[in-house]
């Protein structure tokens, strides 16, 4: 004993005679990263103590240390490095990549995993590549920065966003990728109703719910996009997951306090809005007043008893009279008492304000404040953010309040709590209307006189809070519109509003049973209430409308949603070394959950009785019975995962699950979920400096989709009677299977040039089996279909995901991130006799199709009937021979190809950066030229022919066009087809093929520059 405390007071009189002697002074230098480049913000502290300091923007860095002590250098990326103080004043580090620091990402069931030892292909996403530009749905903001993640976004107001992830996977079912946020499943569910999908007219598009994340509280987002990535999930995996991990406190003392406003103005694209001819006003061509060249209808307007010259009022088509401004004629103003031009004449013009005039500047204003904080054992994070939306449509608006917070705390050395509570409340009013009726923008692209000018609907409207139409039945005041109301009065007087309530929130304890063990349980929530309103006021032009969707002119509508859906988790997370050369990590658990969901859908019926009294009360028929539904499903499953690592450079991970549903049969209702994947990082082998990393993977899974609620039984509540059942007209299936996914993947992920360069690359193929279909059976079976585990689906294809810092200077640098993916779909089979299955039918008779042999999604419509030379056929009259029927594949909705490009431009403290999103082939179908057309909007209407002549002249004036194409005979068409008397364009005598357009696109999609404080 003495012997040793000798040595110690030796050892301390030794340290005290060096604090004693040694002369603190200046220490001062420059940091440089691994290629000479200065490396600001690198963390400099004396060794044991807790002084430091940070070097600066130009690497430079001045601390009071002495000689002998350890100045410890420090920068997340890099290799720690330690160096001794010597005689000299100036020490100069170069810091080198820390190749022992692997990049450590989120998966399944949110456990974080080096980002190396991964098998299968992930893509992550700053959430400051979300929140710079925002809009109000963020998954829009993911538009071309994920290979093989396609972003299917639309126009509307408030509108949904569907993320589909490597193509789809159900042939009738959901095909949207799962959305967890910090380990809560949330509900992506699309509340449209069927008929809204398949743009039949009178329905909204109220959104999808992921939207109602907000931006400025995600950390990061991680797309797992193949099977083996998501295959822990099991049976809701099968179309890959979005792992959202939202900003949480950090565990340094002192407050956090983050303001962030932002604004946006939008405007609409002249270039991409419709160009209408401007020769020709409304009707449909000669033939109104009493000769047969009149154009104009013969109405005694102002009461002398004498015929006048009257705009054809209840056309809605603009093949009429060519304007001439010395020709007075009474138009619509002149009919209205309260308009300054009643029983006046008015010069036969174009509108000098045109549709486009309609819409509103758009501006979205968003702001938010966070406090963060660090406490001894724990942090927590708290923050608001309020998203003010008004739309391009007049009477639109959208308010968004979202309150979150999170926390953890160490209630121990072995106990550590944390949860997550966010409160979103969505309020928005004025969505536009979809489909065919009361669709504003369709009216004005399908149905309008280019001779009305908005502005003077607009004084219309607003001077007398009437319906005062351009499409009026009669000229007398006050007169019913004959197919359209004024468009001021649609959105004014015909609006929706809707809100919704939402709760996501999470509750974990974690218990360190070892240091290589531990258990996690975990309960989560995400419910929301929500309503929607719809109404039509007195006094406006009958549609189909309510529950009934009976034509009346008046109505309300209320629907009311509920939605819940729980998950309890106990997890065992398993991590050591075996030995030093080889690593385990495993994860053992189950996990419950339990859905529910229910809608009460109630309307008027016949109209309103009383005008602006919005109440189920104010029907004028008997109130329809309500649309309910209920649905409650559980799952209850059980998991397991296997990872080994061989020298860090050889992983093999392998994962199980098995699901029980509610929805099946009882003897029939778990079914499996396997995994396996590996990877090999072939360049801790190599001794090749450009190479910086290096790994081969390949995998192969099965995931699944589950069956849906209430397959099993034929019995369903018929309460149209006082007792009794009924069956539907499709015949369930007791024996229903979940739909099944198979995958196989590869992947080459290299970096080089000290990360300077690295790409992404893998190929996949998956196989959908057990596909639910509807078969058709006999009719004397009772029903006319049958649901069926019948049908598979191929996918396969290629994506590349390329970054690169091409530029990098003291005060300049350049990054760029590319990202491509090619995927090819084909329906493999389909029951037995089934050739194709309608997956949506639209106006004009088109469809889109999964048709055995073809891609998922073709397009069915009428086509060109063609000569054996190929060229088109024409009849004696010069027009073109069409198809009888519509089956007939003229589109494709896949796109050949996606793609985005996006670029940062960084100078000192400035940053650039834009993103370009790529779409190459696809195909859409176009029923505003196929109807805009035939009613003479378009300049190729109104045309200069062959002959150098109006193409709407008489023939024997020069007019008309010659069809390209043959007789049977196979002779070149010579006939002229008149366009004088009426419109021989559009939907007239073209058939669906002529108005399928290639989707190709190129975007810019957003834009920002941004200042760094």
């Amino acid at each position: 004993m003495r012997t040793k405390f000798s040595g110690i007071l030796t050892l301390l009189l030794v340290f005290i005679v060096q604090l004693t002697f040694a002369q603190e002074k200046t220490i001062s230098g420059a940091v440089s990263d691994d290629t000479g480049l200065p490396l600001p913000g690198v963390n400099i502290i004396i060794k044991g103590t807790t002084q430091g300091t940070q070097s600066d923007f130009d690497g430079n860095y001045s601390i009071q240390a002495s000689q002998g002590q350890t100045l410890v250098y420090s920068y997340v990326g890099f290799e720690t490095q330690e160096i001794t103080v010597g005689t000299s004043n100036s020490i100069s580090v170069n810091m080198k990549s820390g190749s022992e620091l692997e990049e450590v990402v989120v998966t399944a069931l949110g456990v974080s995993r080096e980002k190396q030892s991964l098998g299968y292909s992930t893509q992550e996403v700053s959430g400051e590549e979300i929140a710079t530009v925002k809009s109000g749905n963020f998954t829009n903001a993911l538009s071309g920065k994920v290979s093989g993640l396609q972003i299917r976004r639309n126009n509307n107001f408030g509108g949904s966003t569907n993320v589909v992830i490597r193509g789809n996977t159900s042939l009738t079912g959901d095909n949207q990728a799962l959305f967890v946020v910090d380990g809560v499943p949330i509900s992506n569910r699309n509340t449209n109703s069927s008929a809204q999908g398949q743009a039949s007219g009178g329905y909204y598009d109220y959104g999808n719910a992921a939207a109602d994340i907000n931006p400025d509280d995600i950390e990061s987002i991680n797309v797992l996009k193949g099977a083996a990535a998501s295959a822990l999930y099991g049976s809701r995996a099968a179309n890959g997951v979005i792992i959202i991990t939202t900003k949480k406190g950090k565990k340094t003392k002192g407050l956090g306090v983050t303001i962030n406003s932002n604004a946006q103005v939008g405007f609409i694209d002249k270039s991409t809005f419709a160009t209408y001819q401007n020769q020709y006003g409304g009707g449909y061509g000669p033939g109104y007043g009493p000769t047969r060249d009149s154009y104009f209808f013969n109405d005694d307007v102002n009461g002398d008893g004498t015929p006048d010259v009257v705009y054809p009022y209840t056309e809605d088509a603009s093949y009429g009279a060519p304007f001439d401004p010395n020709l007075l004629v009474y138009n619509v103003g002149s009919f209205d008492p309260d308009s300054p031009t009643y029983l006046q004449k008015t010069p036969w013009i174009a509108a000098k304000n045109g549709p486009i005039t309609f819409f509103n500047t758009p501006f979205t204003f968003t702001n938010s404040i966070a406090i963060s904080n660090g406490l001894e054992n724990g942090s927590y994070r708290m923050s608001y953010t309020k998203l003010d939306q008004k739309g391009m449509m007049p009477n639109s608006q959208l308010d968004r309040h979202n309150f979150v917070f999170s926390g953890t705390y160490d209630v121990s050395e072995k106990i550590t709590v944390s949860g997550f509570a966010n409160y979103i409340k969505t309020d928005a009013v004025g969505r536009n209307s979809t489909g065919y009726n009361d669709n504003i923008v369709g009216n004005m692209k399908q149905w309008w006189q280019v001779n009305t000018d908005i502005k003077q609907q607009r004084e219309a409207y607003f001077s007398t809070g009437r319906n005062v139409s351009w499409n009026p039945v009669s000229t007398e005041p006050g007169a019913a519109p004959a197919y359209w109301d004024n468009p001021y009065w649609t959105r004014y007087e015909n609006y929706q509003n809707d809100g919704r309530s939402r709760f996501i929130g999470n509750f974990d304890i974690n218990y360190k049973l070892a240091d290589w063990v531990s258990a996690t349980g975990r309960v989560s929530t995400d419910t929301y209430n929500e309503y929607q309103e719809e109404r039509r006021a007195k006094g406006s032009v009958a549609t189909p409308f309510g529950v009934a969707r009976g034509n009346v002119d008046s109505g309300y509508l209320r629907k009311d949603i509920t939605a819940t859906e729980t998950n309890y988790d106990l997890m065992f997370n398993f991590n050591t070394n075996i030995s030093e050369n080889l690593s385990f990590a495993g994860l053992l658990g189950t996990n419950i959950r339990r859905s529910e969901f229910n809608s009460l859908t109630s309307s008027t019926s016949g109209g309103l009785i009383f005008a602006d009294l919005y109440s189920l009360s104010n029907s004028k028929g008997e109130l329809p019975k309500p649309v309910e539904q209920a649905e409650k499903i559980g799952v209850d499953g059980i998991y397991a995962s296997a990872s080994f690592g061989f020298a860090n450079t050889v992983y093999l991970d392998g994962t199980i699950r098995r699901d029980n549903f509610s929805t099946l049969p009882v003897d029939k209702s778990s079914f499996y979920y396997p995994s396996v994947s590996t990877s090999f990082v072939f360049s801790k082998l190599l001794e090749v400096d450009a190479i910086s990393f290096g790994k081969l993977r390949v995998n192969y899974a099965e995931v699944g989709n589950g069956a849906p609620f209430d397959r099993l039984s034929n019995s369903k509540y018929n309460f149209n009677n006082d007792i009794g059942t009924s069956v539907p007209i499709t015949a369930s299936n007791p024996d229903l299977k979940p739909e099944r996914t198979k995958s196989y993947e590869a992947g080459l992920e290299m970096r080089f040039a000290q990360n300077r360069l690295g790409f992404d690359v893998a190929y996949y193929k998956s196989n959908s089996i057990d596909q639910i279909v509807t078969a058709p059976v006999s009719p004397a079976t009772g029903y006319t279909g049958k649901l069926l585990n019948a049908g598979e689906i191929e996918n396969k294809g290629i994506e590349v995901s390329l970054n690169a810092m091409p530029i990098k200077t003291d005060d300049f640098s350049w990054n760029f991130t590319v990202n491509f993916a090619k995927n090819e779909s084909k329906v493999l089979k389909l029951p037995e006799g089934v050739e194709a299955i309608q997956l949506g039918r639209f106006q004009g008779g088109v469809s889109i199709n999964a048709v055995k042999g073809q891609p998922y999604g073709v397009i069915y419509g009428t086509d060109y009937m063609y000569h054996a030379n190929g060229q088109r056929l024409v009849d004696e009259d010069g027009y073109y021979i069409t198809t009888a029927t519509s089956n007939n594949v003229i589109g494709d909705v896949n796109p050949d190809w996606i793609g985005g490009f996006s670029n940062t431009l960084s100078y000192k403290s400035w940053a650039f950066n834009f993103l370009i999103d790529v779409q190459q082939g696809g195909s859409l179908f176009s029923l505003d030229q196929y109807y805009g057309e035939n009613t003479g909007l378009y300049p190729n209407t109104a045309a200069i022919n062959d002959l150098g002549n109006p193409v709407r002249n008489t023939l024997a004036d020069g007019g008309g066009f010659i069809n390209q194409g043959v007789y049977e005979n196979g002779a070149a068409n010579t006939t002229r087809v008149d366009a004088h008397e009426g419109s021989p364009f559009g939907y007239a005598t073209y058939p669906n093929s002529e108005f399928v357009y290639d989707a190709s696109y190129i975007k810019l999609r957003q834009v920002s520059l941004t200042y760094t404080m």
